[in-house]
């Protein structure tokens, strides 16, 4: 389903959780008299919080892009920029248009290309305007469809390099830096539009409208910098090279220049077949160079490299140029579709043999880089805990670098260097970039930003791991987080907030968005139980397998126990229990408030009560199908016993909800359907609608913001009797 997104692994990561509680008492004792003078978390403060990533590490190690998101409330957006770090001369912004993203640097380092929405004008730019731009552009080229822009690394202004109605998908560097490869979706002539329009109107052809993409090259020009590049007559520099029946996801050129790796998955972007998804190969050396226009059918389709029962993502070249490495999150390279936790692989490129990196890791492979020696970095969880490790090859041993405990990730590499860079992050310690030397000088690392610096002002909770046996013996783990000054106190009112996925899991991280917002939960004086049921990453393939095809029984039995085993331990007052959760975090809430009378409140957000016609509505209708093993006419009863809609009639608990009202991914009606049966039955909702939202609410960061300030709210007037 992949929402908001054993028994040897218990044994690999158990001196792990109890070393780690260790580290988190022994940090309490010492920070506590520093942080009693500290103000409480307010919400504004919390919701200022600078998202940090990708990154993207200059070929020589000296420098890195860092995009940026914030909240700009006047604006009512969520804005992007670029920052650029050089060695010796700090942190400057590079971009200012509020919607620049996915930063690639030339490969020889002089070039910075990105993605950006911004409008024909940049601001500042009013004498390219002037002497390029007219009203009839403006209509051929609209605002806020993504477009390729470069900006010199040494400084200057970004120039346009992509036009069309159609954005921009994907693009990469060639390997000699005078050109970017870039897909689009295959344009349609302007015949073709009036003839569609003459006939459908404003009709949209649910499946027929669907087209591939068209995959062009442009050629930087001699002076970039010069306003005839924003002239329409530029784009006779561009190329059509090759065709795709998919839609690209993402590229990247070998370091030799041979070949063009693509990325592809289906038009629609919905996961209703697997058979459109994989890794594509173009070869180069076989492309004229010649500029002259071609007919779209007769341009040349790239080679199927990789196709397998999986969704390959984050391509990578090896410095050889002989071996692409790729990312799995859903499938299975080795065989059938199924899910295990994420992990990466190379494929070689001339005979097709693929091998699995990080084989013997019994944890997940949360993000990794190939590195200049030809080897990885991986930011791998085990249990609440995300390290980083190193390989050389896939029979090489896979190594446990020293650093600090917590969770890194966005790992980046620099391809001629063994500098990294990455994100870094405790309960305790807000989120910003690090540098390193080397995966070996982790603990040397230092910071190279201060987006969050703000919210150490403040009394942050702090966290250990909690960890229970399930009732069939399995030892099932999850994070305790305390309000600040508790830390370890006991019969603490408690929220069990339920990370979504169902394949991810909860940590010692900070994090602070409308989706994760544990710590202001705290602040207002609950005990914050995040657990890791069956399901969850870091404890094994075997551990995530065991929740198909019991997706809401099973994980609601492990979560269950883990409260009794609170109550028992004396940690939660049973009198003031509380639980929410979004995306598969609501699917659970909505299951548990129908096996239990101890919540006092319920906050849930996307969360489907029966299974049949979310099915219908999911754009991730094929992974659905696996989880419940088939379709709703083909495993009936797996789809009724996973349903809450049927047990509506045992639910006591007050429950408030939240719906992005274009959601497809938890079908929005699924929550329209929740409220009807709670109301009906006369127990205390509400219900949020928030619009022009999808699944992610990640359009405009007020919804975000009031949906957590009345989710607290609910659970102080019901959970806590306010």
């Amino acid at each position: 389903m992949r929402l908001l997104q054993a028994l040897v692994i218990v044994i690999l990561i158990q001196p792990i959780s109890w070393s780690a509680g260790a580290s988190y008492a022994r940090q309490a004792g010492k920070e506590s008299s520093t942080d009693a003078t500290k103000p409480p978390l307010p919400l504004q403060q919390f919701f200022s919080a600078v998202s940090i990533g990708p990154l993207a590490v200059s070929p020589d190690g000296q420098r890195v892009v860092i995009q940026t998101t914030r909240a700009d409330w006047a604006k009512s957006i969520f804005r992007k920029d670029l920052w650029l770090y050089r060695e010796g001369q700090g942190l400057i912004p590079l971009t200012h248009s509020e919607g620049d993203f996915n930063p690639q640097w030339s490969p020889d380092g002089r070039w910075i290309a990105f993605l950006s929405t911004r409008r024909l004008s940049p601001p500042g730019a009013k004498r390219i305007m002037t002497q390029a731009t007219t009203p009839a552009d403006q209509n051929l080229y609209p605002s806020h469809v993504p477009q390729v822009y470069a900006i010199r690394a040494d400084g200057g202004e970004a120039v346009r390099l992509t036009r069309g109605s159609e954005g921009v998908h994907a693009f990469a560097w060639s390997s000699d830096s005078h050109e970017i490869f870039y897909a689009t979706r295959i344009p349609w002539t302007k015949q073709r539009e009036a003839v569609y329009k003459k006939e459908w109107h404003d009709v949209i052809q649910y499946r027929e409208h669907e087209r591939g993409d068209l995959i062009q090259r442009v050629r930087l020009p001699a002076a970039p910098a010069s306003p005839e590049l924003h002239r329409e007559n530029a784009s006779s520099a561009v190329m059509s090279v090759a065709r795709t029946p998919f839609r690209v996801d993402q590229m990247t050129v070998s370091p030799d220049g041979h070949w063009l790796a693509l990325v592809t998955e289906p038009p629609s972007l919905r996961i209703d077949s697997i058979k459109d998804y994989g890794i594509d190969l173009l070869d180069l050396r076989t492309l004229g160079t010649s500029e002259t226009t071609r007919d779209v059918k007769d341009l040349p389709l790239p080679r199927v490299l990789v196709h397998r029962q999986c969704i390959p993502e984050h391509i990578q070249w090896s410095p050889d140029s002989q071996r692409l490495f790729f990312a799995v999150e859903m499938g299975s390279v080795e065989g059938r579709y199924h899910d295990v936790q994420p992990r990466v692989y190379s494929v070689q490129v001339t005979t097709g043999a693929i091998a699995r990196w990080a084989a013997h890791f019994g944890g997940a492979v949360n993000g990794y880089a190939a590195t200049s020696t030809g080897g990885v970095v991986v930011a791998g969880r085990l249990g609440t805990q995300v390290q980083i490790y190193s390989e050389t090859g896939p029979a090489a041993p896979f190594t446990l670098e020293k650093g600090w405990p917590g969770t890194y990730q966005d790992v980046s590499a620099a391809s001629h260097s063994s500098q990294i860079a990455f994100v870094y992050s405790t309960l305790t310690k807000p989120t910003e970039v690090y540098l390193a030397s080397g995966p070996g000088h982790l603990a040397q690392a230092r910071p190279i930003t201060s987006f969050n610096e703000f919210l150490s002002h403040f009394a942050l909770p702090r966290g250990r791991p909690f960890r229970w046996k399930a009732d069939d013996g399995t030892m099932i783990e999850g994070m305790l987080v305390f309000p600040p000054g508790k830390f370890g106190k006991r019969r603490l009112p408690m929220f069990t907030f339920i990370h979504g996925g169902p394949e991810d899991a909860d940590g010692d991280h900070f994090e602070a968005d409308w989706y994760q917002w544990a710590a202001l939960a705290a602040t207002q004086g609950w005990l914050v139980f995040e657990p890791n049921y069956r399901g969850s990453t870091g404890y094994g393939d075997k551990f995530v397998l065991q929740i198909v095809p019991d997706i809401v029984s099973r994980p609601g039995k492990d979560i269950l126990e883990g409260i009794r085993a609170l109550i028992q331990q004396g940690y939660a007052d049973p009198q003031h229990l509380a639980v929410g959760g979004y995306s598969y975090g609501g699917y659970m809430t909505d299951w548990l408030i129908t096996q239990s009378t101890e919540f006092k409140a319920a906050v849930t957000g996307a969360g489907a009560i029966e299974n049949a016609v979310n099915w219908g509505n999911d754009d991730m209708s094929y992974d659905d199908a696996y989880m419940l093993e088939g379709m709703p006419w083909q495993a009936e009863a797996n789809y009724n016993r996973e349903a809450a809609l049927w047990q509506m009639n045992e639910v006591t608990t007050p429950t408030h909800i939240v719906a992005g009202a274009d959601d497809i991914r938890v079908y929005v009606g699924e929550d329209y359907l929740l409220e009807r049966c709670l109301y009906d039955r006369g127990i205390p909702t509400t219900l949020l609608v928030f619009p022009g939202e999808g699944h992610s609410l990640s359009n405009n960061p007020w919804h975000g913001r009031i949906k957590v300030r009345e989710e607290l709210k609910w659970l102080n007037k019901y959970g806590l009797g306010e």
